[in-house]
């Protein structure tokens, strides 16, 4: 990678390719293993990771220290783009498929889910770990859908408002969501406090 480029870095990410951002898999890079963050990034710090759907397969306290990790693997100004599945989404097919053990069968991918978060208690996972948080995307405890207009060429989220094909009809006639999750951007200041 030249030294001009942004360092750009997906964490879990499956099979999810996006343009000028480097694919990781746990193997590479382990939230729950300090080693491999070291191992990977070397003296380099990264510009912005991205991750998604991957925090509600740690626990609360997994998490937490998960991002005291990206904190410190993370230039100053740079920032950490997470989606999670959203607690308040007053969806219940939804919320069967992404409750704590998933919906059912052993081999579904939310069948390790450990936590559904709500976005006060996971913008506070964040900020504890020293991060400002701006919400981009979230329910709130009323169910009622918030978004703001946010860049996804900065940190594209499939699992979006304006990416997700299960959200077609709410972009093209202002129709039902058929899919959500928390979104924020979790950026490590310029100075430390």
């Amino acid at each position: 990678m030249s030294g001009g480029e942004p360092l750009r870095v997906i964490i879990g990410a499956g099979e999810q390719r996006w343009e000028g951002w480097i694919p990781t898999q746990q193997a590479d890079l382990n939230l729950l293993d300090r080693a491999t963050w070291a191992a990977w990034f070397g003296s380099r710090r990264a510009d912005a990771l991205l991750c998604e759907h991957v925090w509600e397969h740690l626990s609360e306290e997994q998490g937490r220290a998960a991002a005291h990790l990206c904190f410190e693997f993370l230039k100053p100004g740079g920032f950490l783009r997470v989606a999670v599945p959203d607690a308040n989404f007053p969806d219940a097919g939804y919320q069967r498929t992404v409750q704590v053990g998933g919906p059912g069968p052993a081999d579904h991918p939310a069948a390790d889910h450990q936590i559904v978060y709500d976005a006060p208690l996971l913008a506070d996972v964040f900020r504890g770990a020293g991060f400002t948080v701006n919400l981009l995307e979230y329910c709130d405890a009323q169910g009622q859908f918030h978004a703001q207009d946010w860049d996804v060429t900065t940190g594209p989220i499939y699992r979006s408002r304006q990416l997700d094909h299960r959200n077609l009809d709410h972009r093209n006639a202002g129709g039902r969501l058929g899919f959500v999750s928390i979104i924020l951007d979790a950026t490590r200041p310029l100075e430390e406090p």
